[in-house]
């Protein structure tokens, strides 16, 4: 089933929005001291030694702008990622954003030293290329500008800002590397998802055409099933035929998670049996 929305979120959209606002709330009331976000916060150094934080601490926010920023853009672009890719999908590509975010700060923490990397930014701005990726075009509306921002372009604007401002020899206390994680990992997520479905939509395209090395006898039975009362096709195959036309009118984006697992499930059914 699609995730269904409520108040314009989509149910991990919401959960994670309301994990967020929890954990603050959590900040300025009981763990307000410093030990809270040292322990659950993702310090690249002692990382190791605590191995939770590569998932913790895209929970905790520095201050109320910090949270109100991310949590905004997951509101407006997170829904119909959510939506495209489904529940389960969403929540695992959020998280290993996430991961990729804490990963390369932790990697190249000899280089760009960072003491302390709280933040949901890294999965968020996953999500912001998951967005840009599946509808480019989109306008989006950025005060103060007077025209909206076709969603590739802003896109395409916050990594070059997040990348310059990574490479500049002196830090602004922001962590730049982590957004780029972030950037990274969505995009090679992304690119295998979109050649696993293509390569399963052309496997399917060459199995669904019919073979010139029939026999005879094959052939002369198919043919003669309508007259004996028999469907020329099963279900399974009138829905790979439905799925692959959308395909060729809408293009492979305009697939349903539904779909999308239909095509991956009938191709390696299809490769196994051949």
């Amino acid at each position: 089933m699609d995730p269904q929305r409520m108040f314009g979120m989509t149910p991990w959209v919401r959960r994670l929005i309301v994990a967020n606002l929890v954990v603050f709330l959590l900040q300025l009331t009981i763990f307000v001291n410093p030990w809270f976000e040292v322990t659950f916060g993702f310090v690249p150094l002692d990382a190791l030694a605590r191995p939770w934080t590569f998932l913790t601490y895209m929970f905790l926010h520095a201050n109320f702008l910090h949270l109100a920023v991310n949590l905004l853009a997951l509101f407006v672009f997170g829904p119909q990622v959510e939506e495209r890719m489904g529940g389960g999908p969403f929540l695992g590509y959020y998280l290993l954003c996430g991961l990729g975010g804490a990963g390369l700060s932790f990697v190249l923490m000899q280089f760009r030293p960072v003491t302390l990397v709280i933040g949901a930014s890294a999965a968020v701005y996953g999500v912001l290329l998951a967005f840009a990726w599946a509808s480019p075009n989109e306008p989006i509306n950025v005060f103060p500008l007077p025209e909206p921002v076709p969603a590739k372009w802003l896109v395409t604007f916050i990594v070059a800002v997040s990348l310059v401002l990574a490479l500049l020899p002196s830090s602004d206390g922001v962590a730049h590397l982590a957004h780029l994680g972030g950037f990274a990992t969505g995009f090679l997520y992304l690119k295998a998802a979109d050649w696993r479905l293509g390569r399963a939509e052309r496997h399917l395209r060459r199995a669904s055409q019919p073979s010139v090395l029939v026999h005879p006898g094959r052939a002369a039975r198919a043919s003669d099933a309508p007259k004996r009362g028999r469907p020329e096709r099963d279900p399974a195959q009138a829905e790979i035929d439905r799925v692959l036309d959308k395909i060729s009118a809408r293009g492979i984006d305009s697939l349903t998670p539904a779909e999308r697992r239909f095509l991956a499930e009938m191709s390696r059914k299809m490769r196994d049996h051949t």
